[in-house]
């Protein structure tokens, strides 16, 4: 799992201050990291979540503060506000510049894998503008389901 490390928050809080409003910049924060947590999933090694966790949480109470956690940020992930987000331009560059070891044509990918660990949890299917999103997301990297 990439760690948590001074670089990686400092990529985060960069791409946070792209966004002109405090409800964007803390949009920006949720997704940046969502993206790095979710991309760290993708390994061989096993994970000690609690671990892991707990860094992330302590990075997230130390930036926004008390009520948010990488459980919150996941959830945001799932929801339609993060469209928002994923689609606004201002994000995209400044993730982009910011963040070149997360290709941007791989968020719909982990978006994607945080939806399936949700429908995991809860045994719900997921429909919705985020489920549309990815497979418009698909289509326009031609990685289309055939």
């Amino acid at each position: 799992m990439r760690n948590i490390d001074e670089a990686m928050q400092e990529k985060v809080l960069a791409v946070a201050r792209a966004g002109m409003t405090s409800a964007e910049a803390i949009g920006f924060f949720r997704v940046t990291l969502g993206l790095y947590y979710l991309a760290g999933l993708m390994t061989q090694e096993e994970l000690d979540f609690k671990k892991i966790d707990a860094k992330y949480n302590r990075f997230i109470y130390h930036s926004l503060g008390g009520g948010h956690s990488i459980a919150s940020v996941l959830q945001f992930m799932s929801g339609e506000k993060v469209l928002r987000v994923l689609e606004s331009p201002r994000f995209l560059a400044a993730f982009a510049t910011h963040c070149p070891d997360i290709p941007v044509d791989s968020m719909f990918f982990l978006v994607s894998l945080n939806l399936g660990v949700a429908k995991s949890l809860s045994g719900l299917d997921a429909v919705g503008p985020v489920v549309d999103w990815i497979e418009k997301e698909k289509a326009r990297t031609g990685q289309a389901s055939q």
